[in-house]
């Protein structure tokens, strides 16, 4: 296994790189150009723009330019941030809780919910659940992030819902009411982008893990072990389940990037000052060095988290061995 785990890190890096060179050459050759901030104001001249890209060093081959921006990625410098004023590790890391918090009340949601949820429609099939479940994971996965996010604002912000003599209205931006931001505010203001996120989680997590359940009902070692007269939550929680979401891993995994790279749509709809937030604003405000950062920091992490799938199958599945 470790033998493995060096030769997958081993491999990683020249997949890195090749990641590296197709951002900066989609970037490199998308309109406008790393100039975009500077150009928009009126009075720059000719003079001005040559001689930002001489300080750039954007008069030099586009080789060069990667090269350069390279030897300085490999020292942890990854630039200045034209959109937030400092560099780009530090608009990450000011922005890094945000999205943590979120997509880690999230993952959390989903995993306490979505993996119970596909089990229990697993064991109960064509039940009255197992509709029930299956029509929340076709909704969850049909429905359009955006369009949930706007409704749940519209009924639970802007009309808000009353009875029993209550009002109940929740937030619908920001992270909290004051600078302060007590632990009361901030759970306040997660209700309902966690609610966004978690729905389509939890609707492909369910699936998946009902699909991969049914399967391990049908095996003969499942069947050897209820024929002993073991209790049926043990057959199902001892010999089933850990079985059943290995497949559930993968997805899992894909998904765990996400603690870091945020949710652009919910967090752009909820403003809430976090990792996608930060893309989105970086995109539109033509911030290449942020840019950069950010997908170079995602793809490092999805390529870590795949390799911690590859580990965890080992681990739950003795059969699978890595040379």
């Amino acid at each position: 296994m470790f033998n493995y785990v060096l030769r997958r890190s081993g491999q990683a890096i020249p997949l890195l790189l090749l990641i590296s060179i197709i951002i900066f050459l989609i970037l490199h050759e998308a309109p406008g150009g790393p100039l975009t901030p500077y150009l928009q104001n009126p009075h720059i001249t000719a003079a001005d723009i040559a001689r930002l890209k001489h300080n750039f060093g954007l008069d030099r081959p586009l080789y060069v330019q990667y090269l350069a921006w390279l030897s300085h990625v490999v020292r942890g410098d990854f630039g200045y941030s034209t959109s937030n004023s400092m560099t780009v590790v530090g608009a990450i890391l000011d922005r890094l809780p945000a999205t943590v918090i979120l997509m880690g009340c999230a993952f959390v949601v989903s995993l306490l919910i979505g993996i119970p949820a596909g089990l229990l429609a697993a064991i109960k099939p064509y039940s009255i659940w197992d509709y029930v479940v299956t029509t929340f994971a076709f909704f969850g996965q049909s429905m359009p992030v955006f369009w949930f996010a706007l409704m749940l604002q519209l009924v639970f912000s802007v009309h808000g819902i009353t009875g029993f003599g209550y009002r109940l209205q929740l937030p619908s931006a920001s992270m909290c009411y004051t600078d302060a931001c007590p632990f009361g505010d901030r759970i306040v203001h997660l209700i309902l982008p966690t609610l966004v996120l978690s729905l389509a989680f939890i609707a492909t997590w369910s699936r998946f893990t009902r699909s991969s359940m049914l399967e391990v009902i049908k095996t003969d070692y499942m069947r050897t072990a209820a024929a002993k007269g073991l209790a049926p939550a043990v057959v199902i929680l001892k010999h089933g389940l850990k079985n059943a979401v290995i497949p559930v891993v993968t997805i899992i995994a894909l998904s765990l990037p996400g603690l870091v790279g945020g949710a652009i749509i919910t967090e752009t709809i909820f403003a809430w000052p976090g990792m996608g937030r930060l893309f989105f604003n970086a995109l539109g405000q033509f911030d290449f060095p942020l840019l950069m950062g950010y997908l170079m920091l995602v793809s490092f992490l999805v390529v870590l988290f795949n390799l911690l799938a590859d580990v965890a199958y080992a681990w739950l599945d003795p059969r699978v061995k890595y040379d």
